[in-house]
């Protein structure tokens, strides 16, 4: 009768430790692999989540999202010469404008003129600050903003301020720059002999550098 109990304990114990064995083998694989998928799965998120933060700019104001736009076929060019001659006529014009010079709405023309005619843009604006304060001090309807020509026994008056810039212009280019007068200091050294010491040339200098 014992035996026959300790047959069944044996048996019973068998059957268990077999049942045990088999749900080791059964619900380890599946635990492992979940493992695993979970573990590819945030190494994958991970991956993405750094590929989207290195390819948006932090300032683009997007978030994990990547777009793309079609490049135009040419992108436009822009010239810094233009930029600077574009900003010479401003730059004569605000000077006028600053002293009330009716040459003001001629700053486009002034800068035209000197380019026509291979001058400092600021030079003719300079001679009539240093000549007639702009012109306003000039003799009666001559339009001569630039002592040009005036001298004891006559003075030469223009029909407008178009012709006086063009005339004075082409003055200094022929007259002038074209005889080997090519610096300031020496165009005013001619252009007003009795100056002392070059006085006229170094306070043209001085206006012309206020043009900047």
């Amino acid at each position: 009768m014992q035996s026959t109990e300790f047959t069944r304990e044996e048996n019973i114990s068998f059957w268990k430790n077999m049942f045990l064995v088999a749900v080791f083998f059964l619900v380890t694989p599946v635990t492992l692999g979940i493992s695993l998928f979970s573990l590819f799965s945030l190494r994958s998120s991970e991956l993405v989540k750094t590929s989207l933060t290195q390819s948006v700019p932090t300032n683009s104001g997007f978030s994990g999202v990547q777009v793309f736009a079609a490049l135009p076929p040419a992108l436009p060019s822009i010239s810094g010469e233009v930029g600077s001659n574009d900003a010479r006529p401003e730059i004569i014009r605000q000077y006028l404008y600053y002293y009330n010079s009716p040459l003001i709405p001629y700053a486009d023309l002034i800068v035209q003129t000197a380019d026509k005619y291979s001058l400092d843009y600021r030079l003719i604006t300079a001679i009539a600050q240093q000549e007639s304060n702009l012109c306003k001090i000039t003799p009666p309807n001559s339009y001569n903003c630039w002592g040009w020509g005036i001298n004891s026994a006559s003075n030469l008056s223009f029909n407008s301020y178009q012709e006086g810039i063009e005339q004075v212009s082409k003055g200094l280019k022929t007259a002038y720059v074209d005889k080997g007068y090519t610096t300031v200091t020496e165009i005013m050294g001619k252009y007003n002999p009795v100056s002392p010491g070059g006085a006229e040339g170094k306070s043209i200098i001085g206006i012309m550098d206020t043009m900047q």
